[in-house]
């Protein structure tokens, strides 16, 4: 039997977790469920709910990509993860961040 996308949910998340080196029970805690849950999501492809599903993208810091297009093999780790930092920048950073790509690719 041939597994579809939305079956490699619970690997995906897995593999993000044990990246991330979190234990599924601290995960747990910190969004609420029951390891025993999290662990049927893991490993016995649960769907969870879009609030828990939420909640776990953003405490492992996944992009979405990888869960809504995990066929997609042009997950560009670097440059997702600059995009991440970004966010978390204030104006002054953004525009010190932006002349400094722009020097950089004007150098090339």
């Amino acid at each position: 039997m041939e597994r579809n996308d939305s079956d490699k949910l619970g690997s995906i998340l897995k593999a993000a977790r044990i990246a991330k080196n979190i234990t599924r029970e601290h995960l747990s805690e910190v969004i609420n469920i029951t390891p025993r849950y999290l662990m049927s999501i893991e490993n016995e492809n649960k769907k969870p709910s879009f609030n828990v599903l939420f909640q776990l993208v953003r405490e492992l810091s996944i992009p979405a990509d990888t869960i809504f297009y995990p066929e997609s093999e042009n997950n560009n780790t670097e440059v997702e993860q600059l995009i991440r930092l970004l966010y978390l920048c204030d104006e002054r950073d953004l525009k010190i961040a932006t002349a400094t790509v722009r020097a950089l690719v004007d150098n090339k």
